[in-house]
């Protein structure tokens, strides 16, 4: 029998970390699944404490990283990435963006690894583009609350392909859109789980600004099904995955009562510094490139985001 495949996922116990290493271990590969727990939860793995192919180490990948033998993949997806913990931890998220990002291309070099680092739709700030390709610059503001991750995420990204040209380094940008299901923190701050937590708890449903600013959700596993087709191309520039279905943020409170059958109030707060107005992958490089695009329909999706929320409410209630 063959030597499975081992990777390193940084991030292994956040929401995408988690279900990463899920798909990972489903097509055979070792996971050692680095994690400081600063934002990530070690329930999201509780799963696997009796996988013989999965280790959870406790480290900060802002620190130099030591794993002892092979490795054949680093995924790097450790950061916060709810507008709550980037903005309580500023300086924690441009280190994790800068430091382990170059710390984990450092490993990935030394190894002779492949290299995916997971950026985000947040490159483009507010864009002024429609939806957005990946041949889009953005229009970040750099000095604003929002950009100590918009500008950690772009680092990442010129530092993996600073990489691949001058190490030859085989790097895979994937660039996330608004993503859910399972394993959300309820209160990360982003507006599936808050709406969803709101509505359970049959408290007002908390809309920032007019909710004309649109979002586009991606079910967590079409997202990590796109992740990992990527990873596994020869492809080194960015490539959007998310879902290109658009709705406001005030179609999307107002789905969220339809489907749990509540009529609690929507009251609006002030929207926040640099919040983008428009939100909307381009997927037609995914579509020709890696042959993905989604497949959940955003009521099932939905239904199951529901279903875990339920269940997790009942349990720390």
């Amino acid at each position: 029998m063959p030597t499975p495949r081992k990777a390193v996922v940084t991030g292994a116990a956040g929401f995408l970390g988690s279900h990463l290493t899920d798909r990972l271990l489903a097509e055979g590969w070792e996971v050692l699944g680095l994690d400081n727990l600063l934002t990530g939860s070690e329930a999201n793995l509780a799963h696997l404490t009796t996988e013989p192919r999965f280790v959870l180490e406790h480290h900060d990948v802002s620190k130099t990283i030591q794993v002892l033998g092979p490795v054949d993949f680093v995924f790097h997806f450790a950061s916060p990435a709810s507008p709550i913990d980037y903005l309580e931890l500023p300086i924690q998220t441009l280190k994790v963006g800068s430091l382990g990002t170059h710390n984990s291309l450092g490993l990935a070099h030394a190894k002779g690894a492949g290299f995916l680092v997971a950026s985000t739709s947040e490159v483009y700030g507010d864009p002024l583009e429609h939806p957005q390709r990946e041949s889009y610059w953005g229009n970040v503001n750099p000095v604003g609350p929002r950009g100590v991750y918009d500008e950690a995420k772009r680092f990442a990204e010129a530092i993996t392909m600073a990489y691949h040209r001058t190490h030859g380094l085989d790097t895979k940008i994937v660039r996330i859109f608004n993503t859910y299901g399972p394993r959300m923190r309820l209160n990360d701050g982003r507006v599936v789980p808050a709406f969803i937590g709101q509505a359970l708890r049959g408290e007002p449903i908390t809309v920032f600004g007019d909710g004309s600013q649109t979002r586009s959700f991606c079910y967590v596993s079409d997202l990590v099904e796109g992740i990992y087709r990527l990873s596994q191309s020869a492809h080194h520039e960015p490539v959007n995955i998310g879902n290109p279905r658009e709705m406001t943020v005030l179609e999307f409170a107002q789905a969220i009562q339809r489907i749990l059958g509540v009529d609690q109030p929507l009251i609006h707060h002030p929207l926040p510094v640099d919040d983008p107005k428009v939100r909307r992958p381009d997927i037609s490089l995914a579509r020709r490139l890696l042959g993905w695009e989604p497949k959940v329909e955003f009521e099932d999706g939905i239904g199951l985001t529901i279903s875990y929320f339920r269940q997790f409410l009942a349990i720390n209630s």
